[in-house]
């Protein structure tokens, strides 16, 4: 069996920019030393989501490359594989992202999202059009965004078909008034999103990793989903911490993505 351990940082909602580094610094020094190979933060969790209907502070890129130079420091000090939710300012604008980082520190590279929510085009008015797979050690992995996961599966065929095992998917989700409360995975009555992770992971052969912050009544919770899509494992909801797994490489064999008559994308 050839296996790799990932941690999903379901972390709490960060209150402050900075907050948001202390919390993924520490995280990833967490999950280096319970033997994780890499490690994903939820979408935009550094400097935090914007979220519609609240103030947050305007754009910093200095505060930016501090905050990637902390994370890149950690990543080397735990000897881990870092996918880091956050935002930059590129030509096109702001744009939501993550940056992987190598275990040596540096930047192996940008998964911008490229797919966005009608709610976030205000906040977030650029978006991405490329995507590209990542390597770390025997694992070959995909990111995919929050919205663009949920509702557009040809984003996670896309990288399976090109060799991902795994397709990490960072999302922002709280709990809005009046929202369902779930007390188990893929209940029935919640909404689509958690089914919708059993789906990407069986239509396409291939594990997916989905993480959330931890918040109280949130609708989705971190979860690990294996290629026959049955779940591996999930966060308890609202319950702050790394949720860790150990993959079987060997039953990622993307044999349903392959199989796609079209390329997507």
């Amino acid at each position: 069996m050839s296996t790799v351990r990932i941690a999903l940082a379901n972390l709490r909602v960060p209150a402050t920019p900075d907050q948001s580094v202390a919390l993924a610094t520490s995280a990833v020094a967490d999950a280096g030393r319970r033997g994780a190979s890499v490690i994903c933060f939820p979408e935009c969790f550094v400097p935090g989501y914007r979220r519609p209907g609240t103030t947050s502070p305007p754009p910093d890129p200095a505060f930016l490359e501090h905050a990637w130079t902390a994370v890149a420091d950690a990543a080397r000090a735990a000897r881990i594989t870092v996918i880091l939710g956050t935002e930059r300012v590129t030509s096109h604008g702001l744009q939501i992202t993550a940056c992987v980082f190598n275990p040596d520190g540096t930047v192996a590279g940008w998964q911008d999202k490229a797919q966005l929510d009608p709610s976030e085009e205000a906040m977030y008015p650029a978006f991405g059009t490329d995507r590209r797979v990542f390597t770390a050690g025997r694992l070959t992995f995909g990111v995919v965004i929050c919205h663009e996961g949920w509702r557009y599966p040809e984003t996670v065929r896309w990288a399976v078909r090109r060799g991902a095992q795994v397709v990490f998917h960072p999302h922002a989700h709280v709990a809005e008034p009046g929202s369902y409360r779930p007390r188990e995975f893929a209940d029935p009555a919640n909404t689509f999103h958690e089914k919708a992770m059993l789906c990407r992971a069986a239509e396409n052969t291939c594990y997916f990793a989905s993480v959330n912050c931890a918040s109280d009544g949130s609708g989705t919770t971190s979860a690990v989903v294996r290629p026959d899509g049955t779940l591996q494992a999930c966060q308890p909801y609202g319950e702050e911490g790394l949720l860790v797994a150990d993959l079987d490489l060997s039953t990622a064999t993307g044999l349903l993505a392959s199989r796609a008559r079209t390329s997507p994308l």
